[in-house]
């Protein structure tokens, strides 16, 4: 079940959801927009990468600080800059905001779900899908958080539960 403003704000209040820094203003009808950090990683190169569980992104990316000019066809990964916290029983859901989606910006690639007991920022898998360059700078309200709750109670304890970029 999808939490509505409502249900959103009895929760931050409760303390079981934690938004850290938390704007109001970033508040929808059933979301909260996140804004983008002033860091990203972005690709060495064009490398031949094997892919298995234990490949690491961070080896084959350089970490960059500051706005970034996205080419048409470029990947990239970017972080919020607020961290989430949430509860055992309500899960999370990364989408792009429409009025970007529109110039042909993707803000995940597959990686869209935040699991139940999270507590970390939010990395983003970003791709310009147009033929335009388009610019990324810090404070940017890039995408979205829905949450949902959960049929019983989990908790995330896998690789990325403390994730960094």
């Amino acid at each position: 079940m999808i939490l509505t403003k409502e249900k959103i704000l009895e929760e931050i209040k409760n303390k079981r959801i934690n938004i850290e820094p938390y704007n109001e203003k970033n508040l929808g009808p059933a979301s909260y927009d996140l804004t983008l950090s002033n860091q990203f990683r972005m690709f060495k190169g064009n490398e031949n990468i094997r892919l298995d569980e234990n490949t690491d992104y961070k080896k084959y990316t350089k970490l960059v600080n500051g706005k970034i000019t996205l080419k048409p066809g470029e990947f990239i990964l970017g972080i919020t800059e607020e961290k989430i916290t949430l509860p055992s029983d309500i899960c999370g859901w990364l989408t792009g905001r429409s009025r970007f989606a529109r110039l042909g910006l993707q803000i995940h690639s597959t990686a869209a779900f935040l699991q139940p007991g999270i507590e970390n920022k939010q990395v983003l898998e970003i791709h310009n899908l147009s033929s335009n360059t388009l610019e990324l700078k810090q404070g940017l309200k890039l995408c979205q958080i829905v949450f949902d709750r959960t049929d019983g109670k989990a908790k995330y304890k896998g690789k990325f539960s403390r994730q960094s970029l």
